[in-house]
């Protein structure tokens, strides 16, 4: 026997872990391999593999296989089979079993016999009898096996039928294991698993093993426990309880731990529910227990229970014991239940207490109560514990509900069962108990109640007092305003309305109540509105339609509506009349259909106030017709009315928004639909009550001014409709008498007379005239009856509303008023002059507001009243007009001349018109009383207090107002008569009074705006006074006073629309109108302050005499002691002359005049303008004006030179006076300094001022090609005069400044045309490069002409001047322009333009040109004798030379070019400049050939004693090898190359540094074809003081790797420079020689070449300078040691220079040069002369260093 624990349970032994590693070569079983095609080795580290459906290989001829769904014999889904086919599985090593096929996993999910036959295949007997052999051998087999193998032995039992044998064996197993191994979790689960299916089978084979047990002490297996729990709960094991209780009961003792206990728990569950399931069918027999002794079984259970079973804590053990004994009270006999209620209850508040889930304790409590109501009554311990058991249920209510929460669901329900079976067994304690509850001050405890009582109230009987206490309880809860609103009360007070409750007179508060709830309070949730919907309509409907009308229940008016509609059809639809006629006749008792009508339309004006009052208020009207029933007549019209209108209302309504209804639209539909539902009515008697009640509430209605306007109207139509005039003349009589205290009151009365007028406008009117009586009849008047401080308010009062009813009647009447308007005029007349009050100023005041109000309306109707002549509108007019001259002129106390003026304005157009002698008085007079106003500022001054003053400020902008409207309305009358009206405004614009100018300047602008805004503009309108408006308009547009300057502006610019459209009027007329003509670029914004604008927008409008005029009159006013009055005139001036100036006549007069006026003392601005009118005037009439000023005398004073100046500022000026200056400049004499021809110089000091200060860059650029000629040409020909330095032609800023002779003026000139072309950089090249010095000399002009254009002196052209800053199209201008001038006779002009037209050639764009023989022009002008055109010639062929198509063809003139290498010096250099770049920028091999052709020309040059020309030659060869070397030189070139080394050599030597750093740099070129690297670098860096160092070096190269053939001939080559003029190249030709004769061993020469060494250093003994004799002396001294050794045996120069000793042996001697002759010296110099150039050339560069 297993050893037991502490319980007497045997002790489990350690289970196997999960996972663990199996023992190799150790069998192991498995059932299932899932979903792989073929069977897989566990040869992984943890002996098992991972299958997985979905990456399953596809099986050929089987397919792939997915998861299948295996199921048990009752068609239910295994757990186990599912799990295990679903997901991938740890699976132990197998044993040799087919895969299942895909059929087979299709048979699982739906079960045959065929599904079972192949079942039997896969799991075979075999197999499972090997795994029962496995699992006692706990090591054999991980956890995770064990679970996989149950799951499909699980899967073989359900669902075949196995051997009784074989399952009997299977459990024996299993039960063993579980009794030796502890198991936990899935594995636990797994084993319950198949011991159900096991049991599911045999029932009995499971059941009997619980009494199986080896130990008496210790419990069965928990999986087993489990599996006979869950198998009791089957039919066939019915007779199987008695004994499972039997033996079961004792093992409730022996429980301890949790699991056991729930496993127990299993055991009990099954039995109990199916005890009580066959409590109604026991047998004693069947069941093997009698039914007594089964309930004591169930009681002993639930006291051990109770007793030794912990049940103080909240988990599984407690929940599943209260769910045991709730089914153990329906089994225990009744008098142990009700003696144990106590007790039980005591537990559950225990239990809630440790918050239990309340699902549990409900249920108990349910159970109880129901069990005890089962045995007939609850006995006494239950109602003594009502209170608690309410309570506890109370609180289960109280808990939140869950609604994914099955358990929280129910929780209520069991609770709300609880409830309802205690009611029924004490019904006045829980009716008691529930109302206590509602009374309570914790809300949750009121909602409990309140659902409690909700679900009992209808089993409760409805006695009296039941509906009291009820009601009064339900009062209290909802005086307690609970918040949120709890549902269960709405509930509740539902269940009550269905109960008839709300009809009792207590109802009325709770109606109230529900009427509250449904105001728009966002908090009440949408169920609870539609609970009050559904009460509001148990209230009965006339009570409804009462609550709908209440003032107090606005708020809830929607819902009522709706509550209301809905009853009344539910009542049509049963045939009823939904508003009774009988309660018509109870008005105190129920509402009255006049007030049902007018309420509900009420509130049909704002249909969208809370989303629905129309819509709501309109769908109960119609769901209440026919609103008097008692009126067949009336039934049928306005029911067929209210049938089509009342829907075609609600669809506007649904069509619109609150934003997209047009309100008054709305409203007059709602005035439609009500004057023709009172047509349809056709009752006087119902009319009347109407009106009535239209009339109460407009009395008492104070709130809304909209709705009571809406009142007024709503009278007006209801009275419109009447037929019956004494009706109408009684209700007008009444509302006359309602109060008219405020506008609204009065605009009420107006408007409903109006709407009465259109069917009854004489009977209105004639009311009107009656009740006008009262103010002036004094002996009916009721105005004298009041108090006198009240008489005028009242009077003042009538008249307001008569004359705005007045008004209002004009308005809707359409006319028809017009033939009785007259009399009406007269009669308001009479109202002033036969008042029955005293006329004092403030009712003088009133009665003119009354009457503007009249005349207004009036004067809108002109259009109409046009038709008609009121002969009494000149009587009120003239009774104004004595009203304003009454006014005082020092003051402005009051608005009567105001209003007198509104009153004028507003009889516009209205016949008879004044005349006007008339007019003119009437303006005059107004005139007079606004004008002579005091100002602005003594009107604030003079006031009494700041707010006074203020109220006078405005009060005088308002009569402006006035004054100007009725201004306005004279000119629409008369409109060709503004030039009356203009005139009147002379004398006020002249006036010296700031305040009086600005008031006439603002009619005078308000008039002419007017004018010209006029739609029936007049072409009859003239100003035969044009002349003088403008100029007196532009001089006020520099007023001092600014705002007189602004209306200025306006007045100008609404006088120049009058005359641009008269202009485009005409051009209509003409037929040359467009409408592109109307686009103007004028406005009052660019007149203000602005008289040039002003001018030139007039200027069109002026004849030549007018515009010649006007300018001179204009200069009157230049010197005015004014300076914006000078300015103005300065403005007047230049506008016309940039409009107009072409026209002008006088010019001479006009530029003397100005002349004579600048020398004055003027404004900075002023003399500015009119510097900027002159030169307008100089742009439009330049050969008048600019001859003028070139003839005054030189040097000119400041004023010629600021017009000079400003001429420069405007493009159109500066281009015409620049094309005359060129002319002159072009065009002078070639003669001396002569009077005539002084105009150049003349010319050029006016370019001078006018280009210093240039702004018209533009203009500059348009002719710049030829103003650069002229200027340059201008320039040569002054040089060539000669002029006197002293001469002073032009003077800076025309004092003290700089001064300038002719030739200094040229100069200048030519730099400011570069500056204002905006080509700086040209003249600052040309400062550094001291351009100017050689432009300012005859002899060197053409040589400053080509640096201004490009450096010359460099290496390669490089530009720096006009080609390099200029854009290509303008060197084409240039060019263009230079080459008509190649072959000028002027010999000046050819000069010119030939070096500017060769250096432009520089500019690849140029040199490009299509059609231009730029070769034959060039060679023409080398060809020509004179060397400066022979130099420009070859300059343009070395630029065009840089251009690599120009430079092929250039090769052919290589031998033209050779020849002139010989030439002067600067034609010379210009030939090498030339053909190094045909040689530098030439293709192709031909490069060498033409190199070779001239290096025999060019290695003279490079010694040559100029040395412009040897550092261009040095430089040129350096470039041609470079050339040369790109294409591989060969033998014969090298021959040629090494002709050049001497010469380079030895001009290094020159102290010249350019000449040092040329050759240098051809010396590094040299060595790059020759392939002398080493000496590249050496060459590259040298500097004058090592290049001794230098040619030492390259002297002891040539020595130590060149033929003896090559040193002797570079040594003869170096004979030639021992004669040389130059004395360091015949130094240098000592040193060449010495380091050469140092280097080499003179013993192995030949005789001969060392005589003929000597005889060459002997011709030097005699050389001038004295260095050089010493130097040759010692070196003569040491070959002739050399030639007698015996001599020089101890002669330090001879081991210094000779090398003699050593010498071992005699060897045969050489020559170190090709050829000697000693007879004549023809042939030696011959042989030297070929090195003689070379030489020549170097020793210039030496010299030069």
């Amino acid at each position: 026997m297993a050893q037991c624990g502490p319980l007497g349970r045997p002790a489990a032994p350690r289970r196997s872990q999960a996972g663990s590693t199996l023992s190799p070569g150790r069998p192991h079983i498995w059932f299932l391999q899932e979903n792989t095609g073929s069977l897989t080795d566990p040869s992984g580290p943890c002996g098992c593999i991972q299958a997985y459906p979905e990456e399953a290989e596809q099986v050929p001829g089987r397919g792939r296989m997915g998861a299948a769904r295996l199921l048990t014999c009752t068609g239910h889904l295994s757990v186990a089979a599912s799990s295990v086919l679903r997901t991938p599985r740890i699976l132990t090593a197998p044993l040799s079993l087919s895969p299942l096929s895909p059929e087979m996993f299709r048979a699982m999910a739906v079960p045959s016999e065929n599904f079972k036959g192949d079942l039997n295949k896969y799991i075979s007997k075999e197999n499972i009898q090997k795994f029962l052999m496995a699992l006692p051998r706990g090591g054999q087999m991980s956890e995770d096996d064990i679970i996989t193998n149950l799951k499909l032995l699980e899967v073989k039992i359900l669902n075949t039928k196995m051997p009784s044998t074989l399952c009997q064996k299977i459990t024996g197993v299993l039960i063993n294991y579980l009794r030796r191994m502890e198991t936990k979790g899935e594995l636990e689960r797994m084993f319950t698993a198949v011991l159900m299916a096991l049991g599911s089978h045999f029932p009995e084979m499971i059941i009997v093993k619980l009494w199986d047990r080896p130990n008496i002490y210790c419990l069965p297996p928990r999986s087993l426990m489990v599996a006979v729990g869950k198998i009791s709960l089957s039919q066939d094991t019915v007779s199987y309880i008695g004994s499972i209780w039997r033996y079961i009961l004792p093992l409730l003792r022996l429980a301890q731990e949790k699991n056991d206990m729930l496993a127990i728990c299993h055991v009990f569950h099954g039995l109990v529910i199916s005890a009580q399931k066959h409590l109604d069918s026991w047998d004693d027999k069947g069941m093997g227990i009698t039914q007594r002794e089964m309930s004591m079984k169930a009681y002993t259970t639930f006291r051990v229970f109770l007793n030794r079973w912990s049940l103080k804590s909240k988990d599984k053990v407690t929940e599943q014991v209260l769910l045991i004994i709730g089914h153990l009270f329906f089994l225990m006999p009744p008098s142990k239940l009700k003696n144990q209620v106590n007790r039980l209850t005591r537990l559950l508040m225990i239990l809630m207490s440790m918050e239990v889930t309340p699902f549990y304790i409900s249920q108990c409590i349910c159970q109880l109560v129901n069990a005890l109501a089962f045995s007939g009554c609850g006995g006494i311990n239950l109602e003594s514990q009502l209170g608690n058991i309410t309570g506890m249920l109370f609180q289960q209510l109280s808990e939140k509900v869950n609604p994914s929460d099955p358990h929280s669901v129910e929780n209520c329900s069991l609770a709300l069962r609880a409830f309802y079976i205690l009611a029924k067994l004490y019904q006045d304690q829980m009716v008691f108990l529930i109302l206590s509850a509602m009374e309570s001050s914790e809300p949750a405890k009121i909602e409990s109640a309140l659902q409690a009582f909700t679900d009992v109230f209808q089993e409760l009987p409805q006695t009296e007092k039941l509906q009291r206490v009820v009601l009064n309880s339900t009062i209290m809860v909802i005086q307690e305003d609970l918040k949120p609103v709890p549902k269960v009360l709405v509930h509740f007070i539902e269940m009550l309305g269905q109960h008839n409750y709300l009809a009792l007179p207590q109802g009325n508060t709770i109606i109230s109540y529900i009427i509250k709830l449904v105001e728009s309070d966002p908090s009440n949730e949408e169920d609870i509105q539609i609970m009050c919907s559904r009460i509001l309509q148990m209230v009965s409907l006339p009570k409804l339609v009462n609550l709908v009308c209440e003032p107090n229940n606005t708020l809830a008016f929607v819902p009522l509506c709706k509550a209301a509609t809905q009853m009344a059809l539910k009542a049509r639809s049963l045939g009823q009349v939904p508003y009774l006629s009988s309660f018509h006749f109870n008005p105190t008792q129920f509402i009255s259909p006049q007030r049902l009508l007018t309420h509900l339309v009420m509130f049909s004006r704002k249909p969208y106030r809370e989303k629905e009052f129309g819509t709501s208020s309109l769908r109960l009207l119609s769901a209440l017709h026919p609103i008097t029933s008692l009126h067949p007549v009336i039934h049928y019209n306005v029911g067929q009315l209210w049938m089509k209108v009342i829907p075609q209302m609600l669809q506007i309504l649904d069509d619109h928004t609150e934003k997209s209804l047009n309100q008054e639209d709305w409203e007059d539909r709602l005035f439609q639909f009500l004057s023709q539902s009172l047509v349809a009515i056709d009752d006087d008697s119902w009319q009347e009550q109407l009106i009535r009640v239209i009339l109460e509430r407009i009395r008492y209605f104070t709130d809304d001014g909209d709705e009571k306007a809406f009142l007024y109207k709503f009278f007006g139509f209801a009275l419109w409709t009447s037929r019956s005039e004494k009706l109408v003349k009684m209700m007008l009589s009444s509302i006359l008498q309602t109060s008219h205290e405020n506008l609204q009151e009065r605009e009420g009365i107006a408007v409903a007379f109006s709407i009465v007028s259109r069917k009854h406008l004489k009977t209105v009117l004639e009311q009107l005239q009656v009740y006008s009586a009262i103010l002036t009849d004094r002996d009916s008047s009721s105005i004298l009856k009041l108090a006198k401080e009240h008489q005028q308010r009242e009077w003042v009062l009538v008249c307001n509303t008569i004359y705005l009813s007045y008004s209002k009647i004009i308005l809707g009447s359409k006319g028809a008023i017009f033939v009785h308007l007259d009399a009406i005029l007269a009669l308001i007349l009479q109202h002033y002059h036969n008042c029955i009050l005293e006329k004092d100023k403030d009712l003088k005041l009133d009665y003119l507001n009354a009457l503007i109000i009249l005349t207004k309306i009036l004067g809108s109707q002109q259009h109409v009243a046009f038709q008609f002549k009121f002969p009494h509108k000149l009587a009120i007019v003239t009774f104004m007009a004595d009203l304003i001259k009454e006014e005082p002129l020092n003051s402005i106390s009051s608005p009567i001349r105001q209003k007198a003026m509104n009153i004028i304005n507003n009889f516009r157009m209205l016949r008879p018109l004044l005349e006007i002698e008339e007019r003119v008085e009437l303006l005059s007079t107004c005139f007079k009383s606004v004008f002579c106003l005091p100002s602005i500022e003594v009107l604030q001054k003079e006031a009494s207090s700041p707010k006074e003053g203020q109220a006078n400020v405005d009060l005088f902008k308002e009569t402006m107002q006035s004054l100007l409207r009725l201004m306005e309305t004279l000119i629409v009358e008369m409109p060709t008569r503004i030039q009356n009206c203009l005139q009147l405004m002379d004398t006020w614009l002249n006036s010296q009074k700031d305040n009086e100018r600005e008031r006439a300047m603002w009619c005078t602008a308000r008039i002419l705006g007017f004018t010209a805004k006029m739609e029936d503009f007049k072409m009859e309108i003239e100003f035969t006074r044009l002349g003088h408006l403008v100029k007196l308009l532009a001089m006020r547009c520099q007023d001092p006073v600014d705002n007189i300057c602004f209306l200025s502006s306006q007045a100008v610019y609404n006088l120049y629309c009058i005359l641009l459209k008269k202009k485009q009027m005409k051009k209509k007329m003409q037929g040359l109108w467009e409408e592109g003509d109307m686009n103007e670029a004028y406005s009052a914004n660019v007149f203000y302050n602005n008289t040039f604008e002003i001018a030139e927008a007039f200027a069109e409008y002026f004849t030549q005499n007018q515009l010649t005029n006007l300018v001179l009159t204009a200069m009157e006013e230049l010197t005015g002691s004014r300076a914006k009055v000078s300015l103005a005139a300065a403005q007047l001036m230049s506008a016309v002359m940039k409009k107009r100036g072409t026209d002008l006549i006088k010019v001479e007069e006009i530029v003397a005049g100005i002349l004579e006026r600048l020398k004055l003392q003027l404004e900075p601005n002023t003399k500015e303008e009119i510097l900027r009118a002159l030169c307008l005037l100089a742009g439009n009439s330049t050969h008048s004006v600019v001859p003028l000023l070139l003839n005054r005398p030189l040097p000119w004073d400041r004023t010629i030179l600021a017009l000079w100046k400003v001429f420069g500022t405007e493009r159109e000026t500066t281009i015409n006076i620049l094309q005359l200056l060129i002319g002159i400049l072009e065009n002078h004499s070639t003669e001396g300094m002569t009077e005539i021809a002084l105009q150049p110089v003349e010319a050029a000091c006016a370019l001078c001022e006018m280009l210093s200060g240039s702004l018209c860059r533009e203009a500059i650029q348009e002719l710049y090609p030829r103003l650069l000629l002229a200027v340059l040409c201008h320039l040569y020909w002054v040089i060539e005069q000669n002029a006197s330095q002293k001469m002073v032609v032009y003077r800076k800023d025309g004092g003290s400044g700089k001064t300038f002779d002719p030739t200094s003026c040229a100069l200048e000139v030519v730099k400011l045309v570069l500056f204002a072309a905006a080509y700086d950089g040209v003249v600052v090249y040309a400062d550094e490069h001291k351009c100017w010095d050689l432009l300012s000399c005859p002899k060197f002009y053409y040589i400053g002409i080509m640096e201004l254009t490009s450096n010359s002196w460099l290496p390669l052209p490089h530009p720096s001047g006009i080609v390099k800053n200029c854009e290509p199209v303008m060197l084409h201008r240039i060019l263009n322009l230079a080459k008509n001038l190649l072959d000028s006779v002027d010999y000046r002009r050819k000069i010119l333009a030939r070096t500017i037209y060769a250096q432009l050639l520089w500019h690849r764009s140029v040199a490009q040109t299509l059609g231009q023989d730029f070769v034959g022009n060039l060679v023409k002008w080398i060809k020509e004798p004179n060397l400066i055109m022979k130099e420009i010639g070859l300059r343009g062929i070395s630029n065009l030379a840089l251009h690599p198509r120009q430079s092929e063809s250039l090769k052919s003139l290589v031998p033209f070019l050779r020849d002139f290498l010989k030439s002067e010096a600067r034609v010379t250099v210009q030939a090498v400049k030339a053909l190094r770049n045909i040689i530098y920028h030439g293709q192709g091999g031909e490069v060498k050939a033409v190199f070779c052709s001239i290096s025999k020309h060019l290695r003279p040059l490079i010694n040559d004693e100029r040395d412009q020309v040897r550092i261009t030659a040095i430089s040129a060869l350096g470039h041609m090898l470079h050339r040369v070397n790109q294409f591989k030189p060969g033998y014969a070139i090298q021959k040629h190359l090494y002709s050049f080394l001497v010469p380079l050599l030895l001009s290094f030597q020159d102290n010249n540094t350019e000449v040092v750093k040329a050759c240098g740099a051809a010396l590094t070129e040299w060595t790059n074809a020759i392939g002398w690297s080493s000496f590249t670098q050496m060459f590259q860096h040298t500097t004058l003081s090592d290049h001794i160092q230098v040619l030492e070096e390259t002297c002891k190269y040539l020595v130590s790797t060149c033929k003896r053939q090559l040193v002797g001939e570079l040594l003869f080559q170096s004979f030639s420079f021992l004669k040389s003029s130059q004395s360091f190249l015949r130094t240098a030709a000592v040193h060449f020689i010495g380091l050469i004769a140092e280097k080499i061993n003179l013993h192995y020469i030949h005789e001969d070449d060392v005589q003929l060494l000597r005889n060459a250093l002997e011709s030097m003994k005699n050389d001038p300078v004295e260095s050089n004799q010493i130097l040759v002396n010692t070196l003569l001294q040491n070959i002739e040691e050399y030639v007698n050794p015996e001599d020089s045996s101890t002669s330090i120069i001879t081991t210094r220079f000779f090398r003699l000793s050593g010498r071992k042996a005699r060897k045969r001697k050489k020559h170190l040069f090709k050829t000697v002759r000693r007879e004549g010296d023809n042939d030696t110099d011959r042989q030297r002369n070929w090195l003689l150039g070379p030489l020549n050339l170097l020793c210039t560069w030496c010299k030069g260093g």
